[in-house]
């Protein structure tokens, strides 16, 4: 009890622990899936008309957006981390949904990095899509990583909203 204690007693070190379990469940779930579905055309349907696990490469950014860039993509993520890294402070580290964020974030994109460098691509297995006609109608494929960085980003939005929207009221209050 004492060595968690200790692991989240500052900021910047619940920062480094939420990020190192996104890491951490990311790449063992992509593990998981590389073990499951070792060719990248088997799929498992989970829920018929709706969700399947698949095994996709994905050498582009969201949406296969910019297919075939992994190398610049890769530089990307690893300039995006170093801009985090310098403007942390605008995540408001002093409230935990702001650290959780930061720690969504950060560990997102070294997961998505950590396949970049590793596998020359990134490995998304959750598929929710609709089937009209014999035709899958989805989003596109993400995995862990995809969803830490979009709920943090989230929650940096709704951070940000909040403290507008108190803005706005404290500026909108009579003086009394």
């Amino acid at each position: 009890m004492k060595l968690l204690e200790s692991m989240l007693r500052t900021p910047n070190r619940r920062v480094s622990l939420i990020a190192l379990a996104v890491i951490a469940l990311d790449q063992l779930t992509k593990f998981i899936i590389v073990k499951v579905l070792p060719d990248s055309n088997i799929e498992k349907t989970v829920i018929p008309g709706f969700f399947k696990l698949v095994h996709w490469q994905n050498t582009g950014a969201a949406w296969s957006l910019f297919r075939g860039s992994n190398a610049v993509l890769a530089i990307v993520a690893l300039v995006a981390l170093v801009v985090l890294y310098f403007s942390r402070h605008h995540f408001d580290a002093r409230t935990l949904i702001g650290q959780i964020a930061f720690g969504l974030i950060c560990g997102g994109i070294v997961g998505n990095l950590i396949d970049r460098i590793r596998v020359k691509s990134v490995i998304d297995f959750l598929y929710f899509y609709l089937q009209r006609d014999g035709t899958d109608i989805g989003f596109p494929a993400f995995n862990v990583a995809d969803s830490a960085i979009c709920t943090g980003v989230a929650l940096v939005f709704l951070l940000t909203w909040k403290s507008d929207r108190g803005s706005k009221t404290a500026e909108s209050s009579p003086a009394k």
